[in-house]
């Protein structure tokens, strides 16, 4: 083979051992692209973030899912993704930073709105783990996840008192109405669940015809939900009701329901919904649930935990 050499191409030239691509030049070995440059050594070097969580809901077009890694007391984004409505990650592996990943003592997943201007995490954290070796088991009792609701339990009982004017007698429609609590004179609250970190909030549910009808949310047990006494509330008008989280059902009946409602052997449900709220529907959170017996007041209704419904799994670091 014949080499053939100009002086620009040689040496001394552009090209050769001094030039931009040679041992001196800007992609040479103190140049952009070499040992001491910009796009040399000083590139950080990535390694690989797994995902295996179960349980997550679809969030709809406006909210995603994103990870987080904690370093040192500062979170670390690892990523966005959504979820179809089988449960399945769009994405379940991540680039990040290998140095920040190694020192990361702490895994959280929140739920993002989309698009999201914010470049902290949002007040919705939903699951966290502690990494130990390079894995992490995620949950809900971790913190700052959403709460431990291991010990959560509570009563309901059936009475309809706000179509009755205040002083009237009991109409005898009792089966019309739920409220959170023990049935007495007054009545009296008495679930024991966590108080609720800043961004979620509790919400009552019964399944109607059509699907589940709210309650109302609420994050005190021992006053009116947020909805007592709305425009948009189900309850009759000549009373307010108990001093408790609930609902009657005679007005604003949704399509494909006939009010007054019968809520006897009607599944009832506690969930625990993120604020700003994704969906009009059940979040995937439903620590309490039950079936409603047929007795009215002072008969009352023991809650069943539900924590099958928590999403879990774990995240694995993987160092390339």
């Amino acid at each position: 083979m014949i080499m053939l050499c100009t002086l620009s191409s040689c040496s001394d030239g552009e090209d050769g051992l001094d030039g931009i691509n040679g041992i001196d030049g800007q992609d040479g070995a103190d140049g952009q692209d070499g040992v001491d440059g910009q796009d040399g050594a000083d590139i950080a070097k990535m390694a690989t973030l797994d995902f295996n969580l179960n349980g997550l809901e679809n969030l709809g077009p406006d909210y995603l899912y994103e990870g987080w890694i904690v370093v040192d007391g500062a979170p670390q984004s690892t990523g966005i993704f959504s979820v179809n409505d089988s449960g399945s990650l769009s994405k379940s592996s991540f680039e990040v930073d290998s140095v920040l990943l190694a020192n990361a003592h702490k895994f959280v997943l929140t739920i993002e709105p989309n698009p999201d201007s914010d470049p902290a995490p949002s007040y919705q954290k939903l699951i966290a783990g502690d990494f130990s070796g390079n894995s992490a088991v995620i949950a809900s009792n971790v913190m700052p996840g959403v709460g431990d609701f291991s010990g959560a339990s509570g009563s309901f009982f059936l009475r309809s008192p706000t179509d009755e004017p205040v002083g009237s007698a009991n109409n005898g429609n009792d089966q019309n109405g739920i409220w959170f609590g023990l049935p007495g004179m007054p009545p009296g609250a008495n679930f024991v669940l966590p108080t609720l970190p800043t961004g979620w909030a509790y919400e009552g549910w019964v399944v109607g015809d059509a699907g589940p009808l709210s309650t109302g949310t609420f994050t005190s047990f021992d006053v009116m939900d947020d909805n007592a006494g709305s425009a948009s509330s189900f309850g009759g008008t000549e009373n307010l009701g108990p001093p408790l989280p609930g609902e009657d059902f005679f007005l604003n009946a949704p399509a494909g329901e006939t009010f007054p409602l019968d809520i006897r052997g009607r599944t009832v449900v506690i969930s625990i919904e993120p604020v700003p709220d994704n969906s009009p529907e059940p979040f995937v959170l439903k620590p309490l649930v039950a079936i409603s017996g047929n007795d009215t007041a002072p008969e009352s209704y023991l809650f069943q935990l539900n924590l099958e419904s928590f999403p879990s799994g774990n995240v694995t670091r993987v160092n390339e």
